[in-house]
């Protein structure tokens, strides 16, 4: 059997606006290295091929010099201008890949604010993608949930045993997220993206594709706040 190809992109271009840092959030040292090389090497040392990186324009030096060369990155064969929405970013990084003379057949879309994720994490995506077409690494939430009304008051407890708490990577078929990215931001797309936080939902909204839940992990955090680089340098120190 031939063997699959894999490619992942890692988005990079975010402002990290709610960290309330001059420096981007995904450039912040941990333990001596910036948030980003954890995620980057993560995939590095996994059966992924080939990894697309997506940065602002102006960090695109830094990110070649500072961390794809001085860590030895040499999966990453690409640094790209990301857009101005999550999902301009990921667009961005699926017609790099689809320029390839050999597209994968797979790809892993990650965000670089969770670097914790694993190979262990990467591997169960990879074969959640290659049974379901589709997959998300998630969690069962531990908390109730409540849904609000305009006030803010409860309007609705879900069951707690149906929530998941999704997370990156997520994993497809290439040519399928590709042609469901390719409708929603293509020439001509009619959808409005604006309702969009994550690539599973181009998936369900174009196409209607069920996807998998995959066991994640509940130290794949994103890094979003003060307090969650205060929990990823706890993570650390344990590691």
């Amino acid at each position: 059997m031939e063997r699959k190809k894999y490619a992942a992109i890692v988005l990079s271009a975010g402002k990290g606006s709610r960290m309330h840092s001059a420096v981007p959030k995904q450039y912040l040292l941990l333990e001596g290295k910036p948030i980003l090389c954890y995620s980057l090497l993560a995939f590095q040392q996994s059966m992924v091929e080939e990894i697309v990186l997506v940065a602002q324009e102006g960090d695109i030096p830094f990110c070649r010099g500072e961390i794809v060369e001085r860590y030895g990155l040499s999966k990453v064969t690409a640094v790209i201008a990301g857009g101005k929405e999550r999902y301009h970013s990921v667009f961005q990084g699926l017609k790099e890949l689809g320029r390839r003379e050999s597209a994968p057949d797979y790809v892993m879309i990650h965000d670089g604010a969770r670097p914790f994720v694993t190979e262990d994490i990467i591997a169960r995506c990879a074969e959640g993608a290659e049974k379901y077409q589709a997959c998300v690494a998630a969690m069962p939430v531990k908390d109730t949930i409540k849904v609000a009304d305009a006030l803010q008051f409860a309007k609705e407890t879900p069951r707690r045993e149906n929530l998941w708490q999704v997370q990156t990577p997520q994993a497809f078929s290439f040519p399928l997220i590709y042609q469901a990215y390719e409708e929603l931001l293509g020439h001509g797309a009619q959808k409005d993206p604006h309702f969009i936080t994550d690539d599973a939902m181009v998936l369900e909204a174009v196409c209607g594709q069920k996807v998998k839940l995959v066991e994640g992990s509940y130290e794949n955090i994103k890094i979003t706040t003060q307090e969650d680089f205060d929990v990823a340098q706890a993570l650390c120190k344990k590691k």
